[in-house]
């Protein structure tokens, strides 16, 4: 990596983070996904403490990107494509504030990208109700415990029945016909 390349962060909570990283993972440009917390008050969260509510904190991932490879608004694209954006108690079968969606913003340019994105989201009527994922201030990041990481490829089969199972595969295969391009 160049000394001059810029690398950039987004921070998406989109219900369980282990469904949040291999969307991302895989991407041209995507230099890292790290599952945690963030958008509470309790420093040093555990998932115990998250998944028991009181925290404030959501799951969410922290993708650090290339903003030369990929750009924020293809990210931001790509977080809507693996969520329900009407659902304001949690994703699929999980439910309470620790899976309620947003976006956290790290700067300006951000939040106007995800502000108008939900906006045409809202306004394509895609959906029968209306959009409430949330569009905040970045703040402080918790990385979860270790075996939160990358749970996907570390618990392939189980990841795969949890996706499954949650609805959350159904969901995004009868809501979002065409998805941005894979790798």
């Amino acid at each position: 990596m160049a000394e001059d390349q810029k690398i950039e962060r987004a921070t998406f909570a989109g219900g369980c983070f282990w469904c949040m990283v291999h969307p991302f993972d895989t991407w041209p440009g995507v230099l890292k996904v790290v599952s945690g917390y963030t958008g509470g008050t309790t420093e040093h969260p555990t998932y115990a403490e998250v998944c028991a509510g009181g925290t404030g904190h959501r799951e969410a991932v922290e993708v650090t990107f290339d903003p030369v490879q990929v750009s924020y608004a293809d990210l931001v694209e790509r977080f809507w494509r693996e969520i329900d954006p009407t659902d304001a108690g949690g994703q699929f079968f999980d439910r309470g504030e620790s899976y309620q969606t947003a976006i956290f913003y790290h700067d300006d340019v951000q939040r106007q990208v995800a502000e108008a994105s939900r906006e045409n989201i809202d306004a394509s009527r895609r959906f029968s109700r209306p959009v409430v994922t949330e569009i905040l201030p970045a703040g402080r990041f918790w990385p979860a415990e270790s075996y939160h990481q990358d749970y996907y490829k570390t618990n392939a089969a189980h990841y795969e029945r949890y996706r499954a199972g949650s609805g959350r595969e159904r969901f995004i295969r009868e809501h979002w016909v065409a998805s941005p391009s894979r790798p």
